[in-house]
């Protein structure tokens, strides 16, 4: 844990509200995988507020908006957060693309075709973890790795499979 970063500013529970949708198993595993990666360890603290975590975060969609309904252990409600998706289609389409083309790769292709393959894979989820970490400036402070692990759940909240 980063110096002087309290145990209290992070997420404890993570939860997909009905508004989500449900999808095949394949996808529902993905997003508890998602969720779990990010419970797991992360570093989250709305801005400006004073009382601390540990929190809650319950995800909706409304009007291809994202939805970030934070709250305490308790349930108290700290903050909902509105974030537009229109600056995150590119990249998820962009990242769809290429992880098939490294599930094809993986199949035929030499070990370094593989790696630059995933090295695009990669680039394209920091380009969307640092946009993520720009539209929550001011709102929500995440560390990069967590921006990461957020970022992969948008990525499967919009995973038809």
């Amino acid at each position: 844990m980063p110096e002087g970063r309290s145990d209290n500013a992070r997420l404890i529970d993570v939860e997909l509200d009905e508004s989500i949708g449900r999808s095949t198993p394949d996808i529902e595993h993905e997003r508890a995988v998602a969720i779990f990666d990010l419970v797991e360890e992360n570093s989250f603290r709305p801005v400006g507020d004073e009382l601390g975590g540990p929190y809650k975060l319950k995800l909706s969609l409304v009007d291809s908006r994202l939805v970030f309904a934070i709250s305490r252990e308790d349930g108290t409600t700290v903050v909902t957060h509105i974030l537009s998706l229109t600056p995150f289609r590119r990249i998820v389409k962009d990242y769809f693309l290429i992880c098939e083309s490294y599930y094809q790769a993986i199949r035929s292709a030499t070990p370094s075709q593989i790696e630059a393959i995933d090295m695009g894979r990669r680039g394209l989820h920091n380009e969307g973890s640092q946009t993520l970490m720009e539209r929550l400036k001011g709102k929500i402070e995440v560390d990069f790795d967590t921006a990461r692990r957020l970022f992969t759940l948008v990525c499967v909240l919009h995973w038809r499979g």
